[in-house]
């Protein structure tokens, strides 16, 4: 069994608050548009193993180490993850494509700061949009995203709310 913390759009912000959470799981997740290379460095500290993709802010020091998409298969999950993908129903060509080539378990997008979290029946999968951790943004409140993988199950997924300012 694993313990996942996926995230997006921390625009250069990693304070505290989300740290706190990071230590208590496996694997983090980003979803995207990190701001700086410091946000994956203070990540790495707290949690061994980060995945993630680049988004439509970052510079060449994020896009050296992230893709602009990728697929992993983690506890027998197969999860897909881009940056601006859309969501159910309304998926940009880009990310359908990858869906149909795949075939997720779990898609996880950004960009849009707006938390989802549901099943897209056509496509079959769990659709992850974390909402966005930073600072920037329309967003009110910062959200993260909680869940377990364990043998092939996603189990006990969980919104974490934090304040809009830390």
């Amino acid at each position: 069994m694993k313990r996942i913390l996926i995230l997006s759009d921390s625009h250069s912000h990693i304070g505290p608050d989300v740290l706190k959470h990071v230590a208590s799981h496996d694997e983090v997740w980003h979803a995207g548009d990190w701001g700086d290379i410091k946000v994956h460095d203070a990540l790495a500290e707290q949690c061994p193993v980060i995945r993630g993709v680049y988004g439509n802010i970052d510079g060449r020091d994020v896009r050296i180490i992230y893709p602009k998409e990728v697929v992993f298969v983690t506890e027998g999950v197969k999860i897909a993850m881009l940056h601006i993908a859309g969501y159910p129903g309304k998926y940009k060509p880009e990310a359908l494509e990858l869906i149909r080539k795949h075939q997720p378990d779990i898609f996880v997008t950004g960009h849009s700061h707006i938390l989802k979290v549901m099943f897209d029946k056509k496509q079959q999968h769990l659709h992850i949009n974390p909402g966005a951790m930073g600072l920037h943004g329309f967003h009110q409140v910062r959200t993260l995203v909680s869940l377990e993988l364990d043998a092939g199950k996603i189990q006990n997924a969980n919104v974490i709310e934090l304040k809009k300012f830390s």
